[in-house]
């Protein structure tokens, strides 16, 4: 990169010069804490800033400090958060407090939208022309299965999706192929590292890179040409980081590298929030930080500007299990307001209607309660399948809800696939069901194969369950594909005696089609991510089944419920996970399934002990301070 890609003051717009310091009164918005953070402005800075503390205005204003002082010009500061809409707000809070737009600041954005920016600058430097390609996760796993496919590995036993989530944990910790330690050589059946390399490989061929490649090239070239660094140090006057506790390792060597110079970074986090430990996010990189930049200044925001003191109570109760913590105690000036109830229940779809008649009372103001609009409402979750009971006790009462970052529980693939089985078993002539579930597990019935049953079928004038049976005696569908696709009509008539017998339940007849059919051991073999999620909201189906006298009156049950489709206008009621609560707050908010396996979460604390458990506990603080 030449000396032209940094412009020279005098040639710059007036709006990417520094400005002339002016009077300050944005400042006497702020209370001690806040204020000592912002006019902080040399060396490092750690802004411990508890729920509810005002850290973005903090941060915001500190850019602003900056600004207004004339300390640095709009483009020397490096500004990074973990969502766009927070790049926004944060412009948008800086423009606003400064009373004009906001020019010259092109390194405000996401950690990516960034990389993004100087990877393109010295793309030859990583062996790529500078319109790279950026994949999608679809692109990844197309890619993925054709290096797995030439290695002739079985990918039903190992998955390209497996591979994908692997790979993109090495991203995560900065290791490129050859830096991968011998300890992770087990991998993926041992082949995990080789297929990586040949991943990047084909990455390069195609001119391309992956989102984790945004951060390590940049990492690696930072690494390599140290007068790339520099240049970029000696640019970058003042670094301004939100959300620091949920930074994995490249995006902390990232900012190591670019701080090591002038050391004049701010780090904004709460060590107390840090949920996102098993998607890469180290809580380490915020506990270590006096340690990487001696002499920091650590501020703590402690004042609390959205929960009462019986709030904050039960939240420092909870999170001073934790021995790995920095430490604060947060305090409020707001009154007393309702202490936090603790209500047993029996099982969920008690503590389903429970809080459905409390929303009830608390919509209507009855009780003693005082009146509160549904969009004011929260139920936290901590795992996905709880949401079942409360959209079945809702739909059933006509209550409007809104489930927050993903789809409503009946809605999700897995479910869809367990209730096709179930239909295809009470309805033989259901051919969409059918359609669903004659090739889900895998059983080799390719899309010729699938045209035959329905031309069989249609020349049947029959159902495509039906024309299956007929192809398969006919011959029409041979080798693995037909013997598996005998199998399965077999199973479905089988399985549809079964229904009439009346020593079998239909709840353990439920369990029989999810494990005969395969598709229970097909997410047990997947090894993604979301597999045990899914397992998991499975066995709630099957639980769901219980309350009702057979498969038969079960479907009615979810086809007359999601039937009655809600009104998009209108308040409604949030549903949605703890991890998927963090940043937002709620005048009144559930915390349903505190039980010792589900939360704490009993897998998370078998895969990390102690580290898990502390990670649960951070997971429950930020449930209780979202309120």
């Amino acid at each position: 990169m030449s000396s032209s890609d940094f412009p020279d003051a005098s040639a710059m717009p007036l709006s990417a010069r520094a400005m002339t310091a002016r009077p300050a009164p944005y400042l006497d918005d702020l209370n001690p804490a806040q204020r000592a953070a912002v006019e902080t402005l040399q060396g490092p800075v750690l802004m411990l800033a508890g729920a509810g503390t005002g850290k973005t205005k903090a941060l915001t204003t500190r850019i602003v400090h900056l600004l207004n002082t004339g300390t640095a010009r709009p483009n020397e500061i490096l500004a990074v958060t973990f969502t766009n809409k927070a790049a926004r707000e944060m412009k948008s809070r800086v423009a606003r407090t400064l009373g004009q737009t906001i020019e010259g600041m092109p390194w405000l954005g996401t950690f990516h939208a960034i990389c993004v920016k100087l990877l393109r600058r010295h793309a030859e430097l990583a062996g790529l022309k500078s319109n790279f390609t950026i994949l999608d996760t679809d692109d990844q796993l197309r890619l993925l299965k054709q290096l797995v496919q030439a290695a002739n590995i079985d990918d039903k036993r190992w998955p390209a999706r497996q591979l994908l989530g692997i790979i993109d944990n090495w991203k995560n910790r900065a290791w490129t192929p050859d830096k991968v330690p011998a300890a992770e050589a087990g991998a993926y059946n041992h082949r995990g590292t080789e297929l990586y390399a040949q991943y990047q490989a084909r990455l390069k061929e195609l001119n391309a890179v992956d989102f984790g490649d945004l951060l390590l090239h940049v990492v690696t070239i930072f690494q390599a040409h140290p007068d790339v660094l520099e240049q970029y140090q000696r640019w970058f006057k003042y670094i301004l980081v939100d959300e620091y506790q949920d930074t994995n390792v490249a995006q902390y060597l990232w900012l190591r590298l670019l701080a090591s110079g002038h050391r004049n970074i701010c780090c904004v986090g709460d060590d107390d929030q840090s949920i996102y430990g098993w998607r890469g996010a180290e809580v380490g990189n915020i506990l270590r930080f006096e340690k990487d930049f001696p002499g920091a200044h650590v501020v703590r925001l402690e004042q609390n500007y959205r929960s009462t003191p019986h709030i904050l109570a039960a939240a420092s109760g909870v999170i001073r299990g934790n021995e790995n913590r920095l430490g604060k105690e947060l305090w409020t000036e707001a009154r007393e307001g309702e202490k936090v109830r603790l209500i047993g229940h029996w099982d969920g779809e008690e503590e389903a209607r429970w809080i459905g008649e409390e929303i009830e009372a608390m919509q209507t103001g009855t009780r003693g309660l005082r009146p509160m609009g549904l969009d004011d409402m929260a139920i936290l979750v901590r795992a996905s399948h709880q949401m079942r009971a409360f959209e079945d006790r809702f739909l059933t009462i006509g209550l409007p809800y809104r489930v927050i970052g993903g789809p409503r529980f009946y809605e999700r693939m897995e479910i869809r696939d367990a209730m096709a089985y179930f239909r295809v078993v009470t309805t033989p002539e259901d051919d969409l069901a059918f359609e669903r579930i004659v090739n889900t597990p895998k059983r080799g019935l390719g899309d010729k194969a699938q045209q035959t049953i329905q031309t069989t079928a249609r020349s049947n004038n029959t159902s495509l369950l039906e024309g299956a049976r007929l192809a398969v005696q006919a011959g029409l569908i041979k080798g693995r594909g037909g013997a598996a696709l005998g199998q399965l009509v077999e199973d479905i008539a089988r399985w549809g005696r079964m229904a009439g017998d009346a020593d079998m339940t239909h709840v353990e007849l439920a369990e029989i089609i999810l494990d005969e059919s395969g598709y229970t051991a097909m997410w047990q073999n997947d090894k993604t991510p979301e597999a045990p999620g899914r397992l998991e909201n499975l066995k709630e189906l099957v639980k769901a089944l219980e309350g009702f006298e057979n498969l038969q009156g079960f479907l009615e049950h979810v086809s007359l419920i999601m039937d009655n489709e809600q009104d998009e206008a209108g308040e409604k009621v949030s549903i949605m996970t703890l991890h998927a609560a963090k940043g937002l707050e709620f005048p009144a908010v559930f915390l349903p399934g505190w039980e010792d396996g589900l939360f704490p979460s009993q897998r998370s604390m078998d895969e990390s002990g102690l580290k898990g458990l502390e990670e649960e506990r951070r997971l429950a603080y930020v449930g209780i301070t979202r309120a």
